[in-house]
């Protein structure tokens, strides 16, 4: 995936909610909350960043209420690439992709953004290296976190 698959996906963009999903206690598995925490600070206000952790589903009314033009959810997934390895995909797409850490799949939470609102939605996965107990990402990951809120940081901010 290159940043210019990013930019063709946020054109138009007028609101963004970014949701960053991860069980900070399974290493690699938390590496979309820690890329929402590097955001923090580094966009305007018109872009909604949500660490809903293992919970996504606990943010629809915020999201909804939101009213995004865009929704983008990061997220670890098993794709069979080399750790770090990043994948845009359209929420049509998703099977059972991601990692089954949330209570509630990650599919069915997606499917439900897009019969409730009118709004462009993708996931933004990330191949994990490690997802055992343990805390911190490893060092693909977070190499792979650094480019990703650079590269969301600098891609937001000429669109908006």
């Amino acid at each position: 995936m290159s940043s210019d698959d990013l930019v063709k996906w946020f054109s138009n963009a007028r609101r963004i909610v970014i949701v960053g999903i991860g069980n900070p206690l399974r290493r690699d598995d938390n590496v979309g909350v820690e890329i929402v925490k590097g955001l923090e600070g580094k966009v305007q206000k018109s872009v909604l960043l949500i660490k809903s952790e293992t919970v996504p589903e606990s943010y629809i009314e915020p999201i909804l209420e939101f009213n995004p033009s865009h929704i983008l959810i990061l997220d670890a997934a098993l794709f069979g690439l080399a750790p770090g390895a990043i994948k845009l995909m359209e929420v049509s797409e998703v099977k059972t992709t991601a990692i089954s850490t949330h209570a509630l799949p990650l599919q069915i939470f997606c499917k439900y953004l897009a019969e409730t609102i009118e709004a462009k939605i993708a996931l933004l996965l990330i191949q994990p290296g490690d997802t055992n107990f343990g805390e911190g990402l490893t060092r693909e990951l977070r190499l792979a976190r650094k480019k990703l809120v650079n590269d969301l940081a600098k891609i937001i901010k000429g669109l908006i």
